[in-house]
């Protein structure tokens, strides 16, 4: 163990004067053991991000089909929903179950004798059109902090050249011929947001044929020695080439692996970086990640919800504005998440050239419009006493709060006057719009607080007041929903 530490520190050293930086002398040195892995914390940078973008891309963007199944957040019956499953990124599991739709689907449009694998000379040859710049400049638009791509998917395709070979991959499968990986860290670093890696740790159908019909936490995850240690090449290859600042795991990770190890080496390397809590071990986690839904309360520990914008991270073609989350309901997301201490990371599944589509864009548009006005309101805020509020009108509320200062969220457009029960101001306080100029009139009134606002607000989605002191809390009845 003593020798262990000191080739750790000896490593860390080296590569932090290779980035010309400086070593504080009692920073931490990890070891690979979950109590000491465990005293890592989400860092301040990620805490205060408050958005990221998962993009989805890869072999099941060619094809690009799921049936409509719903959200997973309405599943109930987990057979039913692994036959006809809503997730488009889940295609080749979908087709390996006779009688599916997506076993339908591939006959009809691909024919029996087409393997799932051969989408790699259509995903290659479509790919060299992408943008890694274009697409990042579309990220950095949304007024996303962070991007998470995935590198390599439940069907082991890897999106940048691996030097790690896995015996297991069909002859189909041509390797990717660009290194999206690297071309798309670049652009995402270059437009000054973090990036992060997404890795199926758990599952991999390149070493698994039978396919997931029920949901348990392992979903039949590989547990060979051999899928061990390709698991843990990728990840050191990941580590090593691209130095991410998220590790995003998915679907626990082999047992056989040296994975406590990996994690300590990265902390080391990177006392900034942060991951997932999807690693299978409970200890290992600086955040957690609700899939399709959301807290109901502000937590202390750090969590980040994670959905698509329509029913599914891949792209799947047939998907329309009936099953696409309105920007409304996305910017209201993403409020309500942050108000409670969490992260949004929605995900986009862009098509097989790697172009986003149309319906996808126009939310990342309008979302970035918004927090172009109202982003001090989100952007390195923390939770207030309470997430939630009414107006006595029964408009919704969150509140989040920074230097001393409330922000209130109302969810619908202010009338000309508006009460917010419970709130006793201090009598200097300044409330304004965020949206507007100027300072609002407002008064006490008891234990509510009455505004005036301006005729012809203009605004969309969510409306954002600022009050330069912060208020007493005082407990009242809220109107019925």
């Amino acid at each position: 163990m003593k020798k262990q530490l000191i080739f750790i520190t000896l490593l860390l050293v080296l590569t932090t004067l290779a980035n010309c930086q400086y070593v504080d002398p009692e920073l931490h040195v990890y070891v690979p053991d979950t109590a000491d892995l465990k005293k890592h914390q989400s860092p301040e940078w990620f805490n205060n991000a408050k958005l990221g973008i998962m993009v989805s891309w890869g072999l099941y963007s060619v094809p690009a089909y799921a049936p409509e199944a719903g959200s997973l957040a309405e599943v109930k019956d987990w057979r039913k929903w692994f036959l006809s499953n809503a997730y488009s990124e889940w295609y080749l599991n979908s087709m390996r179950i006779k009688g599916s739709p997506t076993y339908k689907y591939h006959l009809e449009h691909f024919g029996e004798n087409f393997n799932y694998y051969s989408f790699s000379r259509n995903f290659n040859e479509a790919a060299k059109t992408w943008s890694p710049a274009k697409m990042a400049e579309q990220l950095k638009m949304a007024g996303a902090k962070y991007v998470v791509l995935l590198t390599k998917h439940h069907d082991g395709f890897t999106l940048w050249p691996s030097r790690v070979h896995n015996n297991n991959i069909p002859q189909e499968c041509e390797p990717v011929i660009r290194d999206i990986v690297g071309e798309l860290t670049k652009a995402v670093k270059e437009q000054g947001m973090k990036m992060g890696l997404y890795y199926s740790g758990g599952l991999d159908w390149t070493f698994t044929r039978t396919p997931v019909m029920n949901f348990t936490y392992s979903l039949g995850a590989p547990q060979s020695e051999e899928y061990a240690a390709v698991a843990d090449a990728h990840l050191r290859e990941l580590i090593e080439k691209y130095k991410p600042s998220i590790l995003w795991n998915d679907i626990g990770y082999p047992k056989k692996s040296d994975l406590l190890r990996i994690i300590a080496d990265y902390y080391n390397l990177f006392p900034e970086g942060v991951i997932n809590n999807r690693w299978g071990i409970r200890e290992l986690s600086d955040f957690s990640t609700p899939e399709y839904s959301k807290l109901d309360h502000i937590s202390v520990e750090k969590w980040e919800t994670c959905r698509g914008m329509g029913h599914s991270f891949g792209y799947n073609q047939y998907e329309d504005n009936s099953q696409t989350i309105s920007s409304t309901e996305l910017i209201r997301l993403l409020v309500d998440i942050v108000s409670k201490n969490g992260n949004l990371l929605i995900n986009v599944g862009p098509k097989a050239d790697g172009t986003i589509p149309d319906i996808q864009l126009e939310r990342l548009r309008e979302l970035g419009e918004w927090l172009q006005v109202n982003g001090e309101a989100i952007y390195d805020t923390s939770p207030w006493k309470t997430f939630e509020s009414k107006t006595t009108s029964g408009m919704d509320i969150r509140y989040t709060q920074k230097n001393g200062r409330l922000y209130m969220h109302i969810f619908g457009k202010p009338g000309n006057e508006e009460s917010i029960p419970g709130l006793v101001f201090p009598k200097n306080s300044g409330i304004r719009y965020l949206g507007g100029s100027g300072l609002l009139k407002w008064k006490q009134d008891g234990n509510n607080v009455k505004i005036s606002f301006p005729s012809g607000l203009t605004g969309r989605h969510v409306f954002v007041l600022e009050a330069s002191e912060l208020p007493s809390l005082i407990e009242a009845k809220l109107p019925e929903k």
